[in-house]
């Protein structure tokens, strides 16, 4: 013969509601994806090597070519990009979008203007086409923040040298 403990009064029992559907979902891929991080490892130059699929996979400058490689973005195009605008602050960036937002930053030099720069990265090619850079300019003038254009230069300058890093890290991978 087993004892159980008494049951409590059914007013004592707090009554469990279970889950919404979509919550318990969430609650279930949010464990699963709790213990999927790893650290990141570096290159020579002290910078972190993206732990990307990507970077592994492509295998030309046309990047992957089967169907299963066709979603994402070029992935030294994109680190390239990083890496070039890492002295601005990002508001945001999506790998997968391949889209690059900063946000408003201030030379140390100049203290009366901003610049903002908006990136995305059109394709998995390895190629200046594949890149849309726009760089936004604002002169404090008037106690306000003014639109001003930006150096005829300064857009292809920026393109170069994302692409240059980027080729940079494809040739550092052992994949030219």
């Amino acid at each position: 013969m087993t004892l159980r403990p008494p049951n409590p009064a059914p007013s004592a029992v707090p009554q469990r509601r279970p889950l919404p559907p979509r919550a318990a979902l969430a609650l279930m891929a949010a464990s699963l994806l709790a213990g999927c991080g790893s650290a990141p490892q570096h290159d020579r130059s002290g910078l972190a090597i993206p732990q990307n699929r990507l970077l592994k996979e492509d295998r030309g400058a046309n990047g992957g070519s089967t169907p299963l490689e066709s979603n994402g973005v070029n992935a030294f195009l994109w680190r390239g990009a990083l890496d070039t605008l890492s002295f601005m602050p990002f508001a945001s960036a999506d790998a997968v979008a391949g889209v690059i937002l900063t946000d408003w930053y201030t030379p140390p030099a100049t203290k009366d203007e901003r610049f903002k720069i908006t990136c995305f990265i059109l394709s998995r090619s390895l190629r200046s086409d594949a890149l849309r850079v726009s760089v936004f300019r604002q002169a404090y003038e008037d106690n306000q923040w003014v639109d001003t254009p930006v150096a005829a230069n300064t857009v292809s300058d920026i393109t170069a040298r994302i692409l240059t890093r980027a080729r940079q890290l494809r040739t550092d991978s052992g994949q030219h």
